[in-house]
């Protein structure tokens, strides 16, 4: 009696420590790194962006008007916003070593410069890497809407003035949109937290929501959201306030 307990103990035992060794090989199969194929070569493990780099998966071009005509090669209309994949872990400071918290998180949409970031294709899909100065707005869900968007560190929104004038035939042409300097004038909608200073601390915006604000001529980044247009500006390049 007292061996067959003792076999059925050592056999209890084999089967306890088959099974942990099954769930520890299944846990490292997890732990494994992914491959992907980055600009067409195969790479193990994830694209992890360094510094204060941001990897996007940029938004499908627009391939039809809103008047349902249809464009093709290079007359679709590139957008210049996506779909945060991951963040770097921030800026780090030369002098004081203060590190510079990324503005964006995974998942978040953002639209960025028309000219910034590099492109990188993952897996056949096109991606951005863009710094996280070139972030002009943020906005969470599917659509960037005046009640979605997020303005940045020192950014503020501004509603631009589009006073209109006419032509010698009596045509009328917003201001904007004409060969005229740009409107320098407009109402704050958004207010961003602050810039970082040296000593990593978020600095105290100047404008509130609601200010009527002049900025230097050319400053700032335009951005289309419900179909108004909208201008980004840093703190540094607004004027004045009134």
């Amino acid at each position: 009696m007292r061996v067959s307990m003792r076999i059925l103990c050592l056999l209890a035992g084999a089967q306890a420590f088959s099974t942990s060794r099954l769930h520890a090989t299944r846990s490292l199969a997890t732990q494994q790194p992914l491959s992907a194929k980055v600009d067409g070569r195969t790479v193990e493990g994830e694209v992890k962006p360094t510094n204060n780099f941001i990897l996007v998966k940029i938004a499908d071009a627009v391939e039809q008007t809103e008047g349902g005509i249809l464009l093709t090669g290079k007359a679709k209309i590139k957008k210049t916003e996506g779909t945060v994949v991951s963040v770097g872990p921030g800026k780090t400071h030369p002098e004081t070593g203060a590190v510079f918290d990324m503005p964006v998180a995974s998942g978040e949409g953002v639209v960025y410069g028309k000219y910034d970031g590099t492109e990188i294709d993952i897996d056949g899909a096109k991606h951005t890497l863009i710094r996280d100065d070139d972030v002009m707005v943020k906005f969470k869900g599917d659509k960037l809407t005046l009640d979605t968007v997020e303005v940045v560190r020192d950014a503020v929104l501004v509603q631009v003035e589009t006073k209109e004038r006419a032509t010698e035939g009596g045509i009328l042409i917003a201001r904007s949109s004409s060969s005229e300097t740009k409107p320098s004038t407009g109402k704050v909608v958004k207010v961003g937290p602050g810039r970082y200073a040296t000593n990593g601390e978020i600095m105290e915006m100047e404008v509130s929501t609601g200010d009527y604000i002049k900025f230097r001529d050319y400053a700032g980044n335009e951005v289309e959201i419900d179909g108004e247009e909208y201008t980004v500006v840093r703190m540094l390049d607004i004027l004045a306030k009134f």
